[in-house]
């Protein structure tokens, strides 16, 4: 089981209730021992992250999709740009989409807060790529 330091909770922002059922097991089959919240809108997501909660269930990734009906992906950075810092220290936000549109991945590119493109479903090699980059691994006890 590999473990990275600081990485103890995954936000999956999808309004797609089995890709996040699919999604939640891929990471659980990663065995990163962190917790998985799945919520399936922006103001959900939104106020899950403004809620006081213990620093170990504040997310470290989400894994956000773009198109969802409704507030979008694009409508979530919005209104997550506005958040107070405290919601978003040692948070990483991973587009995770369908969209093939380049002014998609562009504009992601530009947002200062998302630090990856990916096309869906979420693999496991996936999800480790992104906590090997972003995150600080621990050395493994016994190796």
């Amino acid at each position: 089981m590999k473990k990275f330091t600081d990485l103890n909770s995954i936000l999956l922002v999808d309004d797609d209730k089995f890709t996040n059922l699919v999604h939640t097991k891929v990471i659980e089959r990663t065995k990163l021992g962190v917790s998985v919240k799945a919520i399936n809108n922006v103001t959900d997501a939104i106020a899950f992250l403004t809620q006081e909660k213990a620093a170990t269930d504040q997310p470290n990734i989400i894994f956000l999709d773009i198109n969802m009906p409704g507030l979008t992906g694009w409508d979530f950075m919005a209104l997550y740009d506005q958040l107070d810092e405290r919601h978003k220290a040692n948070v990483i936000v991973v587009m995770l989409t369908t969209s093939l549109n380049p002014d998609d991945y562009q504009r992601a590119k530009l947002n200062g807060h998302i630090v990856d493109f990916l096309h869906k479903p979420l693999r496991p090699d996936m999800l480790l790529d992104v906590a090997s980059r972003y995150f600080h691994a621990e050395d493994a006890v016994g190796e």
